[in-house]
């Protein structure tokens, strides 16, 4: 099985680095065989492309603002996203976006895609993330790694 660990984000606007955070984290401290985790930032239009590499599962790391506790941690399957439109933002490339443009490319992503994302405290300007958002990066590393295996066992069983 082939899965694609994504961080996206912006790390010049604090908690929004936390996907970055999360990838970073997790290539210093290994994932298991078959798993790829990419620093994708910004580069929205390079994640796309990516996904058309055909994945079996991508998990996307990023800052969900929802309403929720700072760090709170949640995870999501977004929708089937449909074609992508004639014009495409560079500068505003959402993971929901990136699933359109992918969509749009001939190439819907892997067979699963789950978004782990965590409520921010502060996107200001800044490079640092907030005390609950950087506690929550290594809960989020494990969840991903949780969420690798349980995907990789589903898949054997199928």
């Amino acid at each position: 099985m082939r899965t694609l660990v994504a961080g996206v984000g912006n790390v010049f606007l604090g908690d929004d680095g936390f996907g970055v955070a999360v990838a970073r984290r997790l290539a210093a401290t290994g994932v298991p065989d078959g798993v790829e985790v990419g620093d994708f930032g910004i580069r929205g239009i390079h994640l796309a492309y990516e996904l058309t590499s055909g994945y079996d599962l991508t998990i996307l790391v990023d800052a969900i603002p929802a309403g929720r506790a700072p760090g709170t941690l949640c995870v999501v399957e977004p929708a089937a996203p449909s074609p992508a439109p004639a014009f495409v933002d560079a500068h505003a490339m959402t993971p929901d976006a990136v699933l359109t443009l992918c969509a749009g490319l001939g190439h819907p992503p892997g067979c699963r895609v789950l978004l782990v994302g965590c409520e921010p405290a502060d996107v200001s300007p800044g490079m640092d993330l907030s005390p609950p958002v950087a506690a929550a990066v290594p809960r989020a590393a494990d969840l991903v790694l949780e969420l690798i295996a349980k995907e990789a066992g589903r898949c054997a069983d199928a």
